[in-house]
């Protein structure tokens, strides 16, 4: 089982697991094995320019016991966080989301978002490919490319739909995104669109990331 826990500054996603876990987080980035993931609200303070934030990470992390997470750093106020879960023939996806705009951004083009917090959007998506937690199936390193490469395309969408338009055209993600793909190692060789399991990762990470965002544009988009 999956369990949610904040404690501010914190946010934990317990994968109820050893899983395999794929990201560019800045904390154990790549194709790692975790059993957790970790948010860490940070703001302008905690970061001077002359900071080494890998090591101050590094250290907060020691301090908590949390060097094995998986983890992301957000100046997003983690109280707001979405959780969507879906089923899809079997297959469970669950998606858990903050999403800040205020260091927005246009693919193709780049903005000057300095001295600003940096709001980013990270998701983490836990994948379960079998038929429930009596069948747990898990997922090939090809197949954990293409789940994070759905979940892009979600978070892309959803940030879309939330219509924050920008100097260059509409608001496409953050400057700063950053997205976790957690499965079992196992067997199941695709996640495309066209399967049960790609359905089910779009839908929950889409769902996660507009909600998040929906959110965002109504309470703090003045910030920009």
């Amino acid at each position: 089982m999956s369990r949610l826990t904040l404690d501010a500054p914190w946010l934990e996603f317990d994968l109820g697991a050893d899983m395999q876990v794929l990201s560019w987080a800045i904390n154990r980035p790549g194709m790692v094995i975790a059993r957790r993931i970790l948010w860490r609200e940070v703001r302008n303070a905690d970061l001077p320019a002359d900071l080494d934030v890998e090591a101050w990470l590094h250290g907060a992390l020691e301090a908590r016991g949390a060097l094995d997470a998986v983890t992301f750093l957000t100046s997003r106020d983690i109280t707001f966080h979405h959780v969507a879960e879906v089923q899809v023939e079997g297959v469970s996806a669950i998606a858990v989301a903050t999403a800040g705009l205020s260091n927005a951004e246009r693919i193709g083009y780049r903005m000057d978002r300095s001295g600003q917090n940096w709001g980013t959007i990270n998701v983490a998506l836990r994948l379960d490919a079998g038929q429930g937690a009596s069948h747990p199936a898990g997922l090939t390193e090809a197949a954990m490319i293409e789940a994070l490469s759905i979940a892009a395309s979600a978070r892309t969408a959803a940030v879309m739909d939330a219509g924050l338009d920008l100097p260059k055209g509409r608001a496409t993600g953050t400057g700063t995104d950053c997205i976790a793909v957690a499965a079992l190692r196992g067997t199941v060789s695709y996640a495309g669109m066209h399967t049960a399991l790609g359905e089910a990762a779009g839908r929950a990470v889409y769902d996660a990331v507009h909600a998040g965002a929906a959110e965002w544009m109504q309470t703090v988009r003045g910030c920009l």
